[in-house]
């Protein structure tokens, strides 16, 4: 499976450049699955709710199913936070991931960069983000696309994983 993040301080712009790449990319015909990391605990169940009900009396897995979607739900309890290699294996295969956040991880990225948001921009020390999209002009030893140029943004990606 091929993989490609998006990097970026909070503001940054992170999140709504990965929602123009993935509908850009899947317009070009081509599947396309997101993972996204939190940084905090996070609820995608209603307090309430028969699966909500579920995981609270204990489950450790909750799978919930219609005849549009299907979720499931994983508690870790004590365990340590799945690595992204365990995480990206749990996808079926499609010809894209795009990865929101695991900057640390090795895989290639692109950073999303905003300067009224005062964060230093990680590629300077950080060889594994291959472009950034930004708010400004910058002068680096790579690719810097202006942060709302999708498609240019979207080219790049796809050729730097072959599709």
């Amino acid at each position: 499976m091929r993989v490609y993040g998006v990097v970026g301080y909070k503001n940054a712009g992170k999140t709504g450049l990965m929602e123009r790449l993935v509908a850009d990319i899947t317009g070009r015909g081509l599947q396309v699955s997101t993972l996204k990391h939190a940084h905090h605990r996070f609820d995608v169940d209603q307090p309430g709710k028969d699966s909500f009900r579920h995981r609270a009396a204990g489950a450790s897995q909750v799978l919930l199913a219609s005849n549009t979607r299907w979720a499931l739900m994983s508690e870790l309890g004590d365990q340590a936070e799945p690595s992204l290699t365990d995480l990206l294996a749990k996808l079926d295969p499609v010809d894209l991931v795009l990865v929101e956040g695991y900057k640390r991880d090795a895989h290639p990225k692109v950073e999303a960069y905003r300067q009224e948001t005062g964060n230093p921009l990680i590629a300077r020390n950080d060889p594994t983000i291959r472009a950034v999209a930004s708010d400004v002009p910058l002068d680096l030893d790579r690719p810097v696309f202006d942060l709302d140029a999708t498609r240019a943004v979207a080219d790049f990606i796809l050729s730097e994983v072959g599709l």
